[in-house]
């Protein structure tokens, strides 16, 4: 799944795949699930006032952005880490970015899996 997103006047592709887990622990040695779930729930508290995202969580995400925009374009995006390539940006806002990772990633999950009943069902019995 891929989608581009206008970030500071320029097209930005972001693509989720059932590569990205592993190109994520490969590259950062977490856990894509458990950061985006911590994420989410950050996110969520300082939208409602409940203090600020926490830096290493906003480190977490720019990792995130990174990963599923080179993995969308490694041609265009030849920056080797997270900082080189958020320097090419005026502004970036994890309001705007997260969205869609997250709606992409939620895309991904749904159509690499299969119920456990489809798995099982045979033709004829």
């Amino acid at each position: 799944m891929e989608r581009v997103l206008t970030i500071d006047g320029r097209p930005v592709a972001f693509r989720a795949t059932a590569a990205v887990p592993r190109l994520y622990r490969m590259e950062y040695g977490r856990d894509i699930m458990q950061d985006m779930l911590e994420l989410q729930n950050a996110i969520n508290d300082a939208r409602e006032g409940r203090g600020p995202i926490p830096p290493r969580l906003l480190s977490v995400f720019e990792d995130m952005s990174y990963l599923m925009a080179k993995h969308a374009r490694p041609d265009e995006v030849t920056a080797t880490s997270a900082e080189e390539w958020l320097d090419g940006f005026d502004t970036f806002s994890i309001y705007q970015v997260f969205p869609t990772i997250a709606q992409l990633w939620q895309a991904n999950l749904k159509t690499t899996s299969t119920s456990k009943k489809k798995r099982g069902r045979r033709k004829g019995g």
